[in-house]
């Protein structure tokens, strides 16, 4: 069964709409009319050619179509997102066509002190049809549980103030996560069902995509620094929950600009290196 799965591959033909972008401008805030076909898009915004087509009887229980490849359920009930990484290499230009491929990359199944486990890696390319290699690789890694072993959140004080020289706090609402879960056609219940997030899955409140969280990251380093993304490498510490505020931070390093995002304890929850042109 496993190596059928592995074998998979889906590929299809996206366009880069440029009603998805305004769109995708729209959820962040930005002028729409800033973005137009012909135009590059910005580093971050592909998230929404990754959609996947799931139909929904074929949905997991939860609710999470895949996003491009149907995730195996593997008898374990509980999806988290582990971590993405992205490489930049080359333009797509907002109109235009690319050819998109998904499969699953790995499936690594573990035994653990809390039960069974299992890790999916899946990757995708984004290649517009003009070129002869990926403009886009990215792989999203997500964690198979047994069964929830969420608790809802205490009430902590937060712990010593965020230092750092660049940094900026967003308070996630439920618009902002319902229109990101849109775009990206993501249905899963913790990002949009609170009675399933909190009475199912054990969770305080609804849960920041992950995906979400890595997009304004992108953003702070390009509309906040002016920088512009070659590769990013996210790894999710803990879950950052609905209209908790949440701080944005960027530190220059010798081998590039290392990215945190703290919760509303000042807890570090994502944990993200990027390189920059």
């Amino acid at each position: 069964m496993q190596e059928s799965i592995l074998e998979s591959k889906t590929q299809s033909n996206e366009q880069c709409s440029p009603t998805m972008v305004r769109r995708v401008a729209a959820m962040l805030d930005l002028d729409t009319r800033s973005f137009s076909e012909g135009d590059i898009l910005p580093k971050g915004w592909h998230f929404f050619m990754l959609a996947g087509e799931t139909r929904k009887s074929k949905l997991r229980k939860d609710g999470f179509p895949g996003l491009g490849v149907p995730i195996p359920d593997l008898g374990l009930p509980r999806l988290l997102l582990g971590g993405r990484t992205a490489s930049y290499n080359g333009d797509i230009v907002i109109g235009s066509v690319v050819e998109k491929t998904s499969f699953i990359k790995s499936i690594v199944e573990k035994t653990t002190n809390s039960g069974p486990m299992a890790i999916v890696t899946i990757q995708h390319e984004l290649r517009p049809v003009t070129a002869s290699i990926p403009a886009i690789i990215e792989t999203q890694t997500y964690i198979l549980l047994s069964a929830s072993t969420a608790s809802k959140n205490s009430e902590k004080t937060s712990s010593q103030p965020i230092e750092s020289k660049h940094q900026k706090q967003v308070i996630p609402d439920e618009t902002l996560i319902f229109q990101y879960s849109a775009l990206g056609f993501n249905s899963h219940k913790i990002h949009l069902d609170r009675d399933y997030a909190q009475n199912i899955e054990g969770l305080p409140d609804l849960v920041v995509n992950g995906g979400l969280t890595t997009l304004l990251l992108t953003e702070f380093l390009r509309t906040y620094l002016g920088l512009e993304m070659t590769a990013i490498k996210v790894k999710h510490i803990a879950p950052l929950y609905c209209n908790r505020p949440m701080t944005l931070t960027a530190e220059q390093k010798e081998t590039g600009w290392e990215l945190k995002v703290f919760d509303d304890n000042n807890e570090i929850a994502v944990e993200a290196e990027a390189n920059v042109k």
